[in-house]
């Protein structure tokens, strides 16, 4: 028997995470599943977890007020010091791009322990584009002795930087396994649907809104390298497009950062902003909802009513093609080229005029809007994880 140890910390890794947990947990005899969760993101993950049903067998519980990079990579290393002498895996399985995933590869270096990278081989070329997932993928790649890569170009990227072919899987994004656990859990049950629905409701926004035709822009934003002057631009061309389209409801569950938060307020008014429910409310811009954050089901149950979803999220340009849903990307880079090359997803930056030309020419242009929605997502097919345990076997 094999001791697999599975190491994460937030809440983008603990949704692609945890539904290879529960199919390494089918092979209890081939098997012995350990979970360690560092709580780079707290109240997020443990969410997710929830979601799951997942209870961690080692948790850090890192996350500190304020914390930064220097923070995380530390009290990660040191954490997994005395976890990794404890468990003694065979293999440790990372995820992603996380300052967790690169912090606990390196912890198991140092203990020559293999590590296995989930969704491997990303790339955009840039080191500070986006910052600093892409030095955290390529230093976990150079640590990493097994590659499961979501795609082809993923494996080609590997390739290139001397990666040995037999070391690679081609897998697909273990996020639509996610994804489609969710959806299926939500279609067939209807008092899960109405749970949905009354969280929605107590979060800020009203679900039955969209009777009649009514359509939702879904929008997130959180990533570091728009702070500041990005996200002003960013904020302002939703207001605008809030109101060049009154009819068109926006929604934002916003990320806890002040730093994204400040900028709602700046560009909306502080006067106009107010306490709702826990929620936070525009009282003029009476089309615009800003929510508090989504668990990850509730999430899915508004990505799956939305029209087009705005975001500078990474896992999104995942997930809402699987659901047919257009992305526009508020970043200048992605390393998921291949939703650019399929047509599900389309990069604006933070430039004001491209986030409201894209925006304007998916609402308006029934053309334009089938062509992202119905291309076929390179991601996936949902069985990503039960690639991977085929191959650890």
């Amino acid at each position: 028997m094999k001791t697999i140890l599975l190491i994460f910390g937030t809440r983008p890794e603990a949704i692609k995470m945890c539904p290879l947990v529960h199919k390494l947990k089918q092979y209890p005899n081939e098997f012995k599943t350990i979970v360690c969760v560092t709580g780079q993101h707290r109240q997020m993950l443990d969410q997710v977890l929830q979601i799951f049903n997942i209870t961690p067998d080692y948790d850090l519980n890192i996350m500190q007020q304020g914390q930064d990079l220097y923070d995380v990579t530390s009290r990660v290393l040191i954490g997994l010091r005395d976890v990794l002498k404890e468990v003694n895996p065979d293999m440790v399985l990372v995820h992603g791009d996380t300052t967790t995933s690169t912090a606990a590869a390196l912890a198991a270096f140092y203990q020559q322990i293999p590590v296995a990278h989930v969704e491997a081989g990303l790339r955009t070329g840039n080191i500070y584009s986006p910052w600093p997932e892409e030095m955290n993928r390529q230093i976990t790649s150079r640590i990493a002795t097994y590659h499961f890569a979501p795609t082809p170009l993923s494996k080609q990227n590997l390739l290139r930087e001397n990666v040995s072919e037999e070391h690679i899987l081609i897998t697909g994004n273990t996020v639509i396994d996610a994804l489609y656990m969710i959806v299926e859990r939500l279609k067939n049950d209807v008092d899960l649907q109405k749970e949905q629905e009354q969280v929605l409701f107590k979060a800020g926004y009203d679900i039955s809104r969209l009777s009649n035709g009514k359509r939702l822009i879904l929008i997130t934003g959180h990533r570091r390298e728009n702070f500041g002057d990005g996200f002003i631009r960013m904020c302002t061309a939703m207001k605008d497009l809030s109101e060049k389209y009154p009819d068109v409801d926006f929604v934002y569950p916003m990320h806890l950062n002040p730093n994204v938060r400040q900028p709602i307020a700046e560009v909306f008014g502080k006067e106009e902003i107010c306490n709702h429910q826990s929620s936070i409310c525009n009282k003029s811009h009476k089309n615009f909802f800003f929510i508090e954050p989504l668990q990850y089901v509730e999430f899915v149950y508004l990505m799956e009513k939305s029209t087009i979803v705005l975001t500078d999220s990474g896992g999104i340009q995942e997930e809402a093609p699987g659901l047919g849903k257009p992305v526009l990307v508020m970043r200048d880079t992605t390393e998921r080229p291949e939703a650019l090359e399929s047509g599900t997803v389309h990069l604006v930056g933070t430039d004001y005029d491209k986030i409201m030309s894209e925006v304007s020419t998916l609402l308006d242009d029934e053309v334009a809007y089938n062509n992202m929605s119905q291309a076929v997502n390179p991601y996936g097919d949902g069985r990503a994880c039960e690639r991977i345990v085929k191959y650890l076997l």
